[in-house]
């Protein structure tokens, strides 16, 4: 499950790190000063408890939405510097080291299993006043895989393209991740298991993610 403290404030917010950022992504087809507004969100567990996984799909008044993958950590990720979105400072936990999540390995790890098992978003839960009351999620995210399959070991990242579809090549297998979502639903390898999304306005589920394992 996921806990959430709504009544937390994170400065400067995600939506406030991610406008000076998005522009400087090489799939990014927006305005050059855009203003952010969040479409939904979803989140994974990390079997750890430590970091928050949670992708957002916001757009940038260009009627584009941008899938960003976000990784929430407590104390920085060495070697990945080139990966960090930002730091902010949440009343509640301290300082966050926030970084783009495809290039982070525990994201990698968690978006396999996912898929590959034909697992979910992670249940959200608010913690009010010492409470935990159960949250709808914004969306709803689910992977093609089998219940059956083992859970994939976490993963090495060897290579990031970070395009559109970013891949993210680990020991494990390849991952895509689509950064641009115009109304057209991929096409992936017919071979490649794939995570799916539907959020208020789109019934129609959207390809998010693919997996081919190795």
């Amino acid at each position: 499950m996921a806990i959430l403290h709504p009544t937390a404030t994170l400065v400067p917010s995600k939506l406030d790190l991610l406008a000076p950022w998005l522009p400087t992504r090489e799939w990014y087809r927006g305005p050059a000063a855009p203003q952010l507004v969040r479409v939904a969100s979803f989140r994974f567990d990390d079997p750890g408890g430590e970091v928050g996984i949670e992708t957002m799909l916001v757009t940038a008044g260009d009627g584009v939405i941008y899938q960003i993958p976000l990784t929430y950590r407590g104390t920085p990720l060495d070697g990945h510097e080139a990966w960090l979105v930002g730091t902010s400072e949440h009343s509640l936990l301290g300082p966050r080291w926030i970084y783009d999540g495809c290039g982070d390995p525990l994201y990698a790890a968690t978006l396999a299993s996912t898929i590959l098992t034909g697992a979910g978003n992670a249940e959200e839960y608010a913690n009010i006043d010492g409470r935990r009351e159960r949250r709808e999620p914004s969306m709803t995210v689910r992977g093609s895989g089998s219940q059956a399959a083992a859970n994939q070991p976490a993963s090495t990242i060897i290579q990031v393209v970070d395009g559109d579809p970013t891949r993210i090549v680990t020991d494990a297998g390849e991952l895509s991740v689509r950064r641009v979502l115009d109304g057209s639903d991929a096409e992936p390898d017919p071979q490649a298991a794939v995570l799916t999304g539907t959020w208020p306005g789109q019934a129609t589920p959207v390809t998010l993610a693919t997996a081919s394992p190795r």
